[in-house]
């Protein structure tokens, strides 16, 4: 009792009396017979202190802490054993004593909330510190541990709050790791089943991990296990970063060929998969054919809506313009091939509004090309000339001429 009385007396006047005396309080601290409490106290008159610059006696005041919490025997003594271990933890991060990583990685497992009397706090501050000293050695565990946070299912309110402080550390840790591998489990975290506020908070991080998560993104679209909302979220996510844009263009073409090789009678995974086709055919748009499976894609995108009984003509218009901006070989030849279809298609039908429509956006779209093709040229001076096409539809192809030049 004594004691606890003295300790108390520096809480109030030890700032003044001892700030500048570490000795004091490390010999205060490594008492053989020193409570959790008044280790506790000492911990709390440094903090208050403000030192700085002393990062190694943080560092021996965890590893007594880890050393000793065999010896806990109450609550009492656990809150004390918390709250000491919070104060070393932060100033540890404070003062980015890497030496002491592996000590806090100890941290993070005797105080994971998997057991029922840790209440998160402890293990949040440890695996923020992680992040902060620089511990680049554990990213590997700590992306373990949030993947498994991220498949948790947890019915109790209580166990979700206690969880989700953890969740909070490991998404600190990865920021400030930079380690690309931690890029996959923040962003599910992202999407995944916190409260709003942990999963902003994931966002918010995701472009401080890395700034070209390209791979790892192409990664999650093509994963079969993945739904199109999940596919669909890690397209914008990569819309999101500082990648450059040969990276988003690649990124692009795989989202618009997963947009139709993944099969769902689900209207709004439909909805999803057509979402994230459109988005990456604006990006090919702006940013060009990362390779040539582009081509094969884009006529899916024109051909598959042609056929369909209710046809998505915004689709249809992005993929014309994308060709038309393209202007390659190959995107040339496949405008052409549109048009001879519309045009076989009104010499001798079908031909309807849906025809005539789609005649309207395909020529000028040739003839933004600048295309040199005699093709394209002979089957626009044909339609120009024909009187199968109305003087309005001979415009449309006058006009388109006249944009190829001579």
């Amino acid at each position: 009792m004594k004691r606890i009385i003295i300790a108390f007396f520096l809480c109030f006047f030890g700032m003044t009396i001892f700030a500048q005396d570490m000795s004091y309080y490390t010999s205060e601290f490594y008492l053989p017979d020193a409570t959790f409490l008044e280790r506790q106290i000492v911990l709390e008159v440094i903090r208050d202190s403000k030192m700085t610059g002393i990062g190694e006696f943080y560092h021996d005041a965890l590893k007594l802490l880890l050393l000793k919490t065999p010896d806990i025997k109450n609550k009492e003594e656990r809150d004390a054993t918390d709250a000491s271990a919070r104060i070393v933890c932060q100033a540890l991060g404070a003062e980015q004593y890497n030496d002491a990583a592996p000590e806090l990685w100890q941290a993070v497992q005797y105080f994971d909330v998997i057991n029922d009397y840790n209440q998160g706090f402890v293990m949040q501050d440890a695996l923020t510190a992680l992040g902060q000293v620089g511990g680049v050695q554990f990213v590997p565990q700590i992306v373990l541990r949030l993947h498994d946070f991220n498949i948790q299912v947890i019915p109790d309110a209580e166990t979700k709050r206690r969880t989700q402080r953890a969740v909070v550390g490991c998404i600190n840790a990865l920021e400030a790791l930079h380690d690309i591998s931690g890029f996959r489990p923040v962003f599910f975290a992202s999407i995944g089943w916190y409260d709003p506020a942990i999963k902003a908070m994931a966002s918010v991080a995701l472009p401080n991990i890395v700034d070209d998560p390209g791979e790892v993104i192409i990664e999650i679209i093509q994963d079969t296990s993945n739904t199109p909302p999940v596919k669909y979220e890690a397209w914008r996510e990569m819309l999101r970063t500082r990648a450059p844009e040969s990276s988003k263009a690649k990124v692009a073409s795989v989202a618009l060929a997963t947009g139709w090789t993944y099969s769902t009678s689900n209207v709004t995974f439909q909805t999803n998969l057509r979402e994230m086709r459109k988005s990456a055919i604006d990006t090919i748009r702006q940013m060009g054919a990362y390779d040539d499976s582009v081509y094969a894609n884009l006529e899916k995108s024109y051909t598959n809506n042609f056929i369909n009984t209710v046809p998505d003509y915004d689709e249809i218009r992005k993929t014309l313009s994308t060709l038309s901006v393209l202007a390659t070989d190959d995107a040339v030849q496949i405008l052409l091939n549109f048009l001879r279809d519309l045009h076989a298609r009104r010499r001798s039908g079908p031909w309807a509004q849906k025809e005539r429509q789609l005649l309207q956006w395909v020529i000028p779209s040739l003839g933004s090309t600048r295309t040199s093709s005699q093709d394209v040229r002979l089957l626009l001076t044909t339609i120009q000339r024909s009187t199968d096409y109305t003087g309005a539809e001979q415009g449309w192809a006058r006009d388109a001429i006249r944009q190829l030049g001579n």
